[in-house]
């Protein structure tokens, strides 16, 4: 059972590719001070982790960890807003690069992919040895709220020794469903410019590394042929369905045992609303839904919250909570 949030759009931004679009390109900001940490993994990539901690902060102070979305890393508008808005507050941010995204370009031989929750497992872990005593919220954006419902979901009850709380805003639980909603020709903005990305960084990867084959990718795939042909064999899955399915945070979001809230939009173009129905929702998980808001969009505002930023404000208020 959800709940729903009040949020009324902006009336010249209704329209959910509106959202979508100007949620993320809509920033004039720049980036804001951190600090680089390196984080080495077990099979010797690197993930690189942008920390920004307040003056004031004490190592019994909350630390948020961000997790990006397909093709975006720690500079991702959505991070950066986050990051201004929290310091002054006094919460540790730490803005997680997925391989080879933002500052960690060229430290990882190894493609990342919509399953990867081990390297966040071996952040989360580093992270908790140094500041034991800093209560740790793991919060993710679309692709990044996948992974951080399935890292939770794995974890079980070991996660309460880690987490205070998780956050996931459009979770893209059932992998297959949402590639085949961004194949849809209505979302073919996304999906070219999601492919191109994906691209360059094959290519870039293949280059740096000498070790690796050369490869020469199409122009123009969709993202399942693209999985098909690469990110399945290269990450060691049977096919593209068994990487989808082994992957896909549906199949553990049964074993949550910390504190979960999940935002979804009823108008997503890429995530479908309805992802949750079909599985056994723990108690602990609250999963909230708006009308309106588009991908990780969400321009307007509330009766109780004025703002521009209405997925901001609500974000900042669910971790205040924890």
């Amino acid at each position: 059972m959800s709940q729903e949030l009040p949020f009324n759009p902006f009336p010249f931004l209704e329209d959910p590719h509106k959202q979508t679009i100007m949620g993320s390109a809509f920033n004039f900001m720049f980036d804001f001070p951190s600090e680089q940490k390196l984080i080495t993994l077990p099979d010797g990539d690197k993930i690189s982790l942008q920390i920004t901690t307040p003056l004031t902060w004490k190592e019994t102070d909350l630390t948020v960890i961000f997790v990006h979305g397909l093709c975006g890393s720690h500079k991702s508008p959505n991070l950066v807003r986050m990051v201004r808005k929290l310091e002054p507050l006094g919460v540790r941010v730490v803005r997680y690069n997925m391989r080879g995204c933002g500052s960690g370009r060229g430290l990882a031989k190894r493609p990342y992919h919509s399953g990867m929750s081990d390297d966040i497992f071996e952040c989360l872990k580093v992270l908790r040895k140094e500041t034991p005593e800093s209560p740790i919220i793991l919060a993710g954006f679309s692709l990044g709220g996948n992974l951080v419902l399935k890292l939770a979901g794995e974890l079980g009850d070991l996660a309460k020794h880690f987490l205070k709380g998780v956050i996931a805003v459009s979770p893209p639980i059932e992998l297959y469903s949402s590639i085949q909603m961004l194949g849809d020709p209505e979302n073919a903005f996304y999906e070219n410019y999601f492919y191109k990305v994906l691209r360059n960084e094959v290519h870039y990867r293949h280059k740096k590394f000498k070790e690796l084959p050369s490869i020469e990718l199409p122009r123009n795939l969709k993202i399942y042929e693209f999985d098909q042909l690469y990110t399945a064999p290269t990450c060691g899955f049977e096919n593209v369905d068994d990487y989808y399915n082994k992957c896909s945070a549906a199949n553990v979001v049964s074993d949550i045992e910390v504190p979960t809230k999940v935002l979804l939009s009823e108008d997503d173009p890429i995530i479908s609303h309805n992802s949750f129905d079909r599985y056994k929702v723990p108690s602990n998980l609250s999963l909230y839904k708006t009308k309106k808001g588009g991908h990780l969009g969400y321009l307007g505002s509330s009766s109780e919250k004025k703002c521009f930023y209405w997925l901001d404000a609500q974000v900042i208020e669910w971790i205040l909570e924890f």
